[in-house]
């Protein structure tokens, strides 16, 4: 007989899929946080999910490894008895960090369709204009038994692949899209990814509005799949550690939802809070929803943090930034120095092929004038011995290396260099020992400046010289720090209970 698909949203990207005999769990954050070691980023709304109630998965799917889809803590509440299914491309270091969990991590292609009960799982490669950072993100085609199809978007553009098969008829465009809004947009004045300081180029009409965060979504994203009936939306989840303002601005997918329906007519739009559940019933009814008793919300905590956001937006203030990262002992910082500089040595080759490179590379005059060899400079903040300084570097695309320079105010700065990257001297630090990575590090108190397009910023370049496709042996030392903090939690919980 055929069953219907229920999809139960957990928060974020957390997507809880069943149907009457099978149940499956994609990217689990289970726990009100996630984030490298110690660092948290909550989960919005702030929710709590009763695992103990919740109907236990037969398997997880891991589209990718980045921090909010791979969470070491919340995989370690499954049985080990649990497989994970991913793509073929998900670095090893991450299927070796859930093996050593004890669980089984299964990688499978677009042409193997996992069976799971009723539930058939047919694991698509993203895109290939998706941004290098996630292009080795896998999206999940769910189906039921005799039922209709459900597409997850995943933080990256439609698989070719995918299309093709729609276009060859071997697929019927799925009655579902579920679409990731990762457009994590701050209030003008707090610290974002995006922003950049040279004068001019930031301000508050131009910051990114709902109006193009709905455009991108529902109607440039989803072209390609004409004749979709309805979309879930999910994405922007969290709030960064510290964050005086609270949410993301268009975080609330139920009134994204409600501006949707009232403005198109090509589908139907959901915005699921953590709990509702969407049915796909298996014959020609519409999608139901309803919710489940085994996810709760704060609602009290949820309230105060859009107070926050939205005495944020009336007065605006200039945020500062503040390392995300605890500081460092007296031994910790005379090892810090020496792993800087080597580090120093690296990066300065790594970011030669990287679009900030080539930009760099490629420009010879700038706001003072001919540009002699140094295009970046790398403005550490606070290090060792002298809080509230800055040591600087300069890059020399000329050798490549980057070369300690007199550090000068940032005004000057930007006058200078037509690139600039500060960081926390600790947070540098604690990229390179594992205890955050460098998405940590820019979405909590990375500021930098650039010409060019928004891509050309140094904030990509660093994903793509410390993401853990690039650096497995960083992102293992992270792995490493957060089996250890599990392990410590864990005990001291056992002495607590005795």
């Amino acid at each position: 007989m055929p069953s219907d698909l229920e999809l139960t949203f957990l928060g974020h990207q957390t997507w809880h899929i069943a149907t009457g005999n099978a149940t499956v769990l994609l990217d689990p954050i289970l726990k009100p946080a996630f984030g490298a070691g110690t660092l948290d980023f909550r989960i919005w709304p702030p929710r709590q999910v009763d695992t103990d109630a919740m109907p236990a998965p037969a398997a997880v799917v891991l589209s990718h490894e980045h921090l909010d889809h791979l969470h070491l803590p919340s995989l370690d509440l499954l049985d080990r008895t649990v497989p994970v299914y991913t793509g073929h491309t998900v670095p090893h270091v991450v299927s070796d960090a859930i093996e050593h969990l004890g669980f089984e991590v299964r990688r499978v292609d677009h042409s193997k369709p996992i069976r799971i009960g009723d539930l058939e799982i047919t694991l698509y490669p993203a895109g290939a204009r998706t941004m290098f950072w996630e292009n080795r993100v896998v999206q999940p085609l769910v189906r039921s038994y005799g039922g209709r199809e459900v597409f997850i978007g995943v933080d990256a553009d439609v698989s070719d692949l995918y299309l093709e098969d729609i276009a060859a008829q071997r697929r019927p465009v799925p009655y579902m899209a579920v679409v990731s809004n990762n457009s994590q947009t701050v209030p003008y004045g707090a610290l974002g990814a995006d922003t950049n300081l040279l004068p001019g180029i930031d301000g508050p009409r131009k910051r990114r509005t709902g109006i193009e965060v709905l455009h991108s979504l529902l109607i440039d994203y989803l072209k390609p799949l004409d004749g979709v009936a309805e979309v879930a939306l999910c994405g922007n989840g969290f709030t960064a550690p510290r964050s005086p303002h609270g949410p993301f601005l268009y975080a609330d997918h139920r009134k994204l939802a409600e501006q949707a329906n009232a403005l198109q007519h090509l589908f139907r739009v959901h915005g699921p809070r953590p709990g509702d559940r969407i049915t796909i019933p298996a014959g020609d009814a519409p999608a139901a929803c309803s919710r489940v008793p085994w996810v709760t919300i704060d609602e009290q905590t949820e309230a105060a943090k859009l107070a926050e956001l939205e005495a944020f937006v009336a007065a605006p203030v200039a945020v500062e930034p503040t390392p995300i990262t605890g500081p460092l002992s007296g031994e910790q910082w005379g090892q810090a120095r020496s792993r800087v500089a080597k580090e120093l040595q690296r990066l300065a080759t790594d970011l030669i092929s990287t679009r900030t490179g080539a930009l760099a590379i490629g420009i010879h005059d700038y706001l003072s004038g001919p540009l002699g060899s140094e295009r970046l400079v790398l403005r550490l903040l606070d290090p060792p011995g002298k809080r509230g300084s800055v040591e600087s570097y300069a890059w020399d695309v000329s050798r490549p290396s980057f070369e300690r320079v007199t550090s000068t105010s940032r005004d000057e700065a930007m006058t200078r260099y037509p690139f600039g990257i500060e960081i926390y001297y600790q947070d540098y630090v604690a990229v390179l020992e594992g205890h955050a990575q460098i998405w940590d590090v820019v979405g909590g108190s990375y500021q930098g400046w650039n010409i060019g397009d928004p891509l050309d910023s140094p904030v990509y370049a660093l994903f793509a010289v410390y993401g853990e496709h690039q650096r497995p042996d960083l992102a293992a030392r992270v792995y490493d720090e957060t089996v250890k903090q599990m392990r410590l939690q864990a005990s001291g919980a056992v002495k607590a209970g005795r």
